[in-house]
């Protein structure tokens, strides 16, 4: 007989402390206890892990968790251990005395949870081991990685289709944050779970803030600009290149910014080094390419910024849900270009796939593109992108809080579509604004002939790059790389015709400099916004002793107690153990182990 929803509840309130689920999570669960298979689309900080977690210590045998990276198996096996779950990893970072502990505790029924990696867990003897130990179920993490038109495809996770014959009696749970209908439908595929229920949860995020504003030049003194207005809060930067984290993250320490760089190309023991620096600091910046994008599990990163945009919406919430995930509000800042536009479109048509998949892919660049430079609630844009409708505007993104008043700048357009069809696209966009602007340095007497050569006294050089940039993210403009020397030339024709004829309108939005707000994230040192100035001293004292056992343990603070924890202890300041056990975050594991320190604090502090 299967576990009840009510035995998972107990589970939830006895080793997780919290009282009640959210979301779709009860379904998941439910679903998995009945031993079928199913898939999940949860969002960021949904708490996707106690979907597997919690049916795994309920059903018989050992659950596997199938995880794309060492740092977030890491990072959950920690946080798992701290609550008092029988739980491990085997990866290449495992000793050999280590591993061969973890299968004596496997082979005597001790553990109950395994996380693997797909190529791991795929191996003959892996398989053939686990053959003969009874499961609980099997978890594919980060599902999205198995299908060619998700923002991360991983060719390993297609491996694990076979899990459905080689497990036929366990039930399999897919669960990723970020996939769009075709990704879903691509997931159910390739793993096999055609016939299974699937639970889309709303991609809403109300705890973020989003804004975008168009580069200047590389962008990087902007970023500066950006962290420096939020100061002593934890943060993760994405750059577009290896050598774009070292300049960035060299740039912040010098301007007194605790950063570190992360990247594929560094050394893989100084990668975990910094990482595990990242995590258990209470405020510190990361310059990162997305080789950090799954592995960050920390609570309390207040902003990411997107030095360099990502390929797709889908990437794009991927690396933006990092911010946040404790609920508390956070931001994600976003610079973008149309030069990042068209990298990323010769990037794509240098990648030896399927034209069909270049295609949805370019499709999927330009959808993201449409997004930064829209007039309207991104948060709701991106919502409708994974399928939601009767989607409200978030209220809290910079084109909430300052609706952008459109122009409509057509007759401009044509001007600088007739410039570029004249100069035969031999031209970059410094030559093409100077001939608009009649400024062209040693002009010939063929182009100070031409009728578009000085008709752009209108806009200053500022305006016309910005309206570039507009007809490059429209389609009617292309760049060509030339060799690291960009020329412009006519886009879609059919468009540009349109756009002739007057058919088609070209409508800009006023972008105002310096348009990202601070202010709303919550700093380090502050207390929530809805905390009581009577507990903030309470609060901060429970954090300086988390501080303390974090450092004597080597872990991240987090997996102690989350802030919203303590923040809970410091506005009920409970009288004993068993009060304290009744706060959310408070599971009997920790109870245990925490109890008596954390009401020393209360008492020193009475």
């Amino acid at each position: 007989m299967s576990a009840s929803l009510d035995e998972a509840r107990e589970v939830l309130r006895r080793t997780f402390g919290h009282s009640e689920f959210r979301g779709l999570q009860a379904e998941v669960i439910a679903e998995v206890l009945a031993g079928r298979s199913t898939m999940a689309v949860l969002p960021t900080g949904g708490g996707k892990s106690l979907c597997y977690q919690i049916p795994s210590l309920l059903r018989p045998g050992l659950g596997l968790v199938v995880s794309p990276l060492i740092a977030l198996m890491t990072d959950q096996v920690a946080g798992l251990q701290q609550s008092g779950v029988a739980a491990a990893r085997l990866d290449s970072n495992v000793d050999l005395d280590e591993r061969a502990r973890t299968w004596r505790r496997i082979e005597a029924g001790e553990l109950d949870l395994l996380y693997l990696s797909p190529e791991g867990l795929m191996q003959p003897w892996m398989l053939d081991r686990l053959s003969r130990t009874p499961l609980a179920l099997v978890a594919i993490d980060e599902a999205h990685c198995v299908s060619q038109w998700g923002h991360d495809f991983r060719p390993e996770y297609r491996m694990l289709g076979r899990l459905a014959e080689l497990f036929p009696q366990v039930p399999r749970l897919a669960v990723t944050a970020t996939a769009d209908a075709r990704t879903r439908e691509d997931i159910r595929s390739e793993l096999r779970l055609e016939g299974s229920r699937e639970f889309v949860a709303s991609f809403a995020r109300p705890e973020l803030a989003l804004s975008a504003e168009r580069k200047r030049g590389a962008g990087h003194k902007r970023v500066l600009e950006l962290v420096k207005e939020r100061p002593n809060r934890s943060g993760v930067i994405y750059a577009g290149s290896r050598e774009g984290t070292e300049r960035l993250a060299q740039a912040l320490v010098e301007a007194g910014v605790p950063a570190l760089a992360y990247h594929a190309g560094l050394d893989k023991a100084v990668r975990a080094e910094r990482l595990e620096s990242f995590l258990e600091a209470e405020a510190a910046v990361m310059v990162a390419t997305i080789a950090f994008g799954m592995g960050v599990d920390k609570p309390d990163v207040r902003f990411v910024i997107h030095a360099d945009p990502p390929a797709s919406i889908e990437a794009y919430w991927q690396e933006i849900g990092r911010a946040g995930r404790d609920g508390e509000p956070a931001e994600g800042l976003t610079l973008y270009g149309s030069a990042d536009m068209a990298w990323a479109l010769r990037r794509l048509e240098g990648r030896e796939v399927d034209e069909g998949v270049k295609q949805v892919q370019a499709r999927k660049v330009r959808q993201l593109y449409a997004m930064l430079d829209g007039a309207s609630c991104r948060a709701a844009a991106v919502r409708r992108y994974f399928g939601e409708t009767d989607v409200a505007p978030c209220g809290v993104c910079d084109l909430c809080l300052n609706a952008p008043e459109a122009t409509d700048m057509t007759e401009a357009a044509q001007k600088a579509l007739s410039a570029v069809h004249r100069l035969g696209g031999r031209y970059g966009r410094g030559r093409l604004v100077d001939h608009l602007l009649g400024k062209t340095k040693d002009v010939s007497d063929f182009e100070a002939g031409l009728s578009t050569f000085g008709i752009g006294a209108e806009l200053d050089a500022s305006g016309w790059r910005d309206l570039l940039d507009q007809l490059l993210f429209e389609g009617l403009l292309r760049e060509d790389p030339n060799d690291g020397r960009p020329l412009i030339g006519l886009g879609d024709a059919e468009a540009v015709r349109a756009t002739y004829r007057g058919e088609r309108r070209v409508n800009m939005r006023k972008a105002e400099p310096g348009a990202a707000r601070g202010g709303r994230a919550r700093r380090r040192g502050e207390p929530p916004a809805d905390m009581s100035p009577h507990d903030a001293p309470l609060f901060e004292a429970l954090r300086a002793w988390r501080r303390d056992e974090a450092a004597r343990q080597h872990v991240p603070p987090y997996v102690i107690f989350h802030d919203r924890t303590l923040a809970e202890i410091a506005r009920l300041r409970p009288g004993g153990l068993s009060a304290l056990g009744a706060v959310s975050g408070v599971g009997e594991g920790k109870l245990a182990r925490y109890g008596a320190a954390v009401l020393a604090v209360l008492a020193e502090a009475a």
